[in-house]
């Protein structure tokens, strides 16, 4: 095995996967390996039977629930962003070919002890039961400004140097109250936490474009898409793609053990008293736990349900947000769910998630707010993990180690990741510039 490569990856999670793809596209010698059997590490997909074994031991499932291999259950479910970056690299990459989407249903928000579908346009504000009369002229003004806006095109900026003005002044300037920006923050811009509100508003309105551009793209309830049978086909599609590219693919390696020359830089990775000789590491956090910090816990519930999420408009598939003030907690909460209209089921049955950032030891107690709303469920399993981030110089060593992944229903912060650590990697910029209308998603 005394080959060379420019990388070696560990791990086949979607981050893993991702940048192994982006590499070997570019060019470089690329060996990937995993310590286990199948594909996708803490990112797999299970089938009925593997999902009661990972929760449950040995335990059979009920017959009821219908064939197993029916089943294709994400265990870090994330939507896709119809223009975000990630469907941009897979067209970067070309792996849409191995890939047919769907797009996802709907798109909800939790605001005053009740779902609401998210509007993203002036024309879906008006007709928004989230707000009153007045609030609701008041975030058409707001939606038509976001709209508008071209950082291009001074004129379009009516004055504000968004580069300057925080999001908290930008908002202000149009007298939006609290439940609004709440729910603009947190279901649209997507941010986690509210310390977007003390940020330059650029970042801020090029979220909420991205949202109303991706939702306009499909004609869809949403502005997300997801693959038929589920994230699962992700990684084997990236390994597809990189054996078109030369590079390597090896499940099932014990023991991947990473050796560092006397400079204390990466020189190979060992597995079963055989050396691959490379000169950079990319890996998930499991593989270098001296150079990782725990960070956070993700408590989060697994359900399998008979119906949609109520109150959804019987979406097949939908993402809830529960901004963090509307359960007084320090994090938001995230409902996801998927069904056999994207296959990831039997007919009838429903898929769903409820994730957060645990403040708690007790994911049930937590998790009850957001399990409430998704009305009787056949079966739910409890389950959390820490997130941990590196804490290595990776000039030092050439090991570049991913994030765990957080709790959020959507792929923008992973996909965030994936990008930081692709330009650390290879010392440039990703290009996303791509044509969007590569990826389509399969109408019914």
């Amino acid at each position: 095995m005394d080959e060379e490569y420019d990388v070696i990856v560990l791990g086949t999670g979607l981050k893993e996967c991702i940048l192994s793809g982006l590499l070997s596209v570019d060019g470089l010698k690329v060996l990937h390996m995993d310590r286990n059997d199948y594909y996708g590490g803490e990112s797999t997909s299970l089938n009925l039977t593997q999902l009661w074994k990972h929760f449950k031991g040995e335990d059979k499932p009920p017959e009821q629930l219908g064939a197993s291999r029916d089943y294709n259950v994400d265990m870090v479910p994330k939507f896709m962003m119809a223009n975000g970056s990630l469907v941009r690299i897979l067209i970067h990459t070309d792996v849409t070919k191995y890939l047919n989407f769907k797009a996802v249903d709907g798109s909800f928000v939790y605001n005053k002890s009740k779902i609401y579908k998210v509007p993203a346009t002036d024309v879906e504000a008006l007709k928004s039961p989230l707000m009153g009369l007045f609030e609701k002229r008041r975030a058409r003004k707001f939606f038509i400004y976001v709209q508008d806006y071209d950082e291009n095109d001074p004129k379009s900026h009516e004055g504000l140097d968004l580069t300057k003005v925080t999001a908290k002044e930008l908002i202000s300037k149009y007298g939006l109250e609290d439940d609004t920006i709440d729910f603009i923050g947190h279901a649209l811009a997507l941010y986690s936490s509210d310390n977007y509100l003390d940020q330059p508003a650029l970042d801020f309105v090029k979220r909420m474009k991205l949202y109303a551009e991706s939702l306009a793209r499909f004609q869809g309830g949403s502005p997300y898409i997801y693959p038929l049978y589920g994230l699962g086909e992700l990684p084997q599609a990236f390994a597809r793609l990189s054996a078109v590219y030369g590079g390597t693919y090896m499940l099932n390696k014990p023991e991947c053990k990473i050796e560092y020359g006397d400079d204390g830089k990466v020189i190979g990775v060992t597995s079963e008293g055989e050396t691959a000789k490379c000169k950079k590491v990319v890996c998930d956090p499991s593989y270098l736990p001296d150079k990782v910090k725990k960070v956070g816990k993700v408590a989060r519930a697994v359900c399998i349900m008979s119906h949609p999420i109520p109150d959804t408009n019987y979406s097949h598939s939908a993402q809830v947000i529960v901004p963090q003030k509307q359960l007084g907690r320090k994090s938001d909460m995230y409902l996801f769910c998927c069904s056999y209209a994207h296959n990831v089921a039997p007919k009838g049955k429903f898929i769903a998630f409820v994730s957060t950032e645990a403040e708690t030891d007790d994911p049930k107690v937590e998790l009850e707010p957001g399990i409430k709303l998704l009305g009787p469920v056949d079966e739910i399993f409890y389950d959390n993990y820490d997130r941990y981030e590196p804490t290595n110089d990776h000039t030092a060593d050439n090991c570049f180690i991913s994030a765990s992944y957080d709790p959020t229903t959507h792929f923008e912060t992973t996909v965030n990741d994936v990008i930081q650590m692709y330009t650390k990697i290879t010392g440039k910029a990703l290009d996303l510039s791509v044509d969007l209308s590569a990826a389509s998603a399969t109408e019914e």
